[in-house]
């Protein structure tokens, strides 16, 4: 028996390459640590983009010898522990790389190159563990698993060259993700068993959006939803107020990322040219988050039974993430009028949910005097 054990512990490697490959993969959670914690102070010289695309090429071309060799007809150790810090070393200059171009990088920027070479990372520890794992088990799989898991590297680093260059354009594209969330949690709420077009406010917001939803197609929404969600005269009202509200809300951001676009390029492509303005378009895309948040709060409180209060106390923190969006685009100079109309289009429709919630807690108090 000891000896049959000792076969196995030759032929699997005896974890010799596990714990070869354990300490360069903590070299690299390391490495991303640091990069992740902050960008470089200012004052350094900053790393172009397209330097951490051709050393995201090498660690593809890396990852490919690697998928061959693991997946092949595999060599002595020692030649697998040389390819293993063939790879790490081109990984660990690809980090030091990431975190040159982080220079000057604000915190939407930073994220999203930090994004970028954690899957870079990640997949690069993935197809090395389990490449290692299958040589020590001696898997009858090594030679069809790996080939896919190289394929991951290969993608991730092509996703490099999609990676925003700059503070404003990472902005931009933040934004816009804010606006497709936005319109999702328009369209769930379109879906609401509120009643038909013909009389309701919430089809067409101040902003000239139309539902083109089917009577049809309502009344079987309808006919699904209502055995569960019994909504009142008033509980119908306050929600297609709400779904006014969505809409405009969508609106807003629509005409944000049209006003930081036209001010971009007014400024030109000079480089640092739109450096002054990092600071209140990162505020202005913590304003439209938070605005999103709140929207998508009150689609979750227009189901019943409503609670008012806290679809008032929401309605509050709207008005306060308009007024803080409207001071930073003050702030960004440019031509907001648009986006001004926008907002003002929103404010109108939050001060009439406003004054329907009001007329709705008014209403329950009344009830409860005559019950008493």
């Amino acid at each position: 028996m000891p000896k049959k054990g000792g076969a196995t512990k030759k032929a699997g490697g005896g974890g010799e390459l596990s714990r070869f490959l354990e300490t360069h993969l903590q070299t690299i959670n390391d490495t991303y640590q640091m990069m992740a914690e902050a960008a470089p102070g200012g004052g350094l010289e900053r790393t172009e983009w397209s330097e951490v695309v051709k050393l995201g090429d090498q660690v593809s071309r890396q990852a490919t010898v690697a998928g061959m060799l693991w997946s092949g007809d595999l060599p002595d150790v020692e030649t697998l522990k040389e390819n293993v810090v063939a790879y790490f070393n081109i990984l660990q200059g690809f980090l030091l790389v990431c975190h040159g171009s982080m220079v000057g990088a604000g915190p939407t920027l930073h994220k999203s190159i930090c994004s970028a070479a954690k899957n870079v990372v990640d997949s690069s520890f993935s197809l090395f563990k389990q490449a290692v794992a299958a040589y020590e088990s001696r898997s009858p799989d090594r030679k069809t698993a790996i080939p896919p898991v190289t394929g991951t590297v290969w993608e991730a680093c092509l996703a490099l060259k999609k990676v925003p260059t700059n503070n404003c354009t990472a902005i931009g594209r933040a934004m816009t993700q804010i606006g497709v969330y936005l319109k999702d949690i328009l369209r769930e709420m379109k879906e609401l068993p509120i009643g038909d077009s013909s009389d309701s406010t919430a089809e067409k917001s101040s902003n000239g959006a139309v539902d083109t939803t089917s009577c049809s197609d309502r009344d079987e929404m309808s006919s699904d939803l209502e055995l569960d969600d019994d909504f009142t005269e008033e509980e119908v009202a306050v929600a297609k107020l709400v779904v006014t509200v969505a809409s405009d809300s969508l609106a807003v951001v629509k005409e944000v990322i049209r006003f930081i676009t036209g001010l971009l390029k007014s400024s030109g492509n000079q480089s640092g040219a739109n450096e002054d303005k990092v600071e209140p378009m990162e505020k202005l895309l913590i304003y439209c988050r938070e605005i999103a948040d709140q929207v998508n709060d009150l689609g979750a409180s227009v189901y019943p039974p409503q609670d008012t209060s806290q679809m008032t106390l929401t309605v509050k923190r709207l008005y306060d993430g308009i007024n803080g969006m409207r001071k930073e685009i003050g702030h960004l100079g440019g031509s907001p009028a648009s986006a001004f109309a926008a907002i003002e289009g929103l404010e109108k429709w939050l001060g009439s949910l406003e004054a329907e919630l009001a007329d709705d807690v008014a209403n329950e108090m009344e009830n409860l005097k005559i019950r008493h």
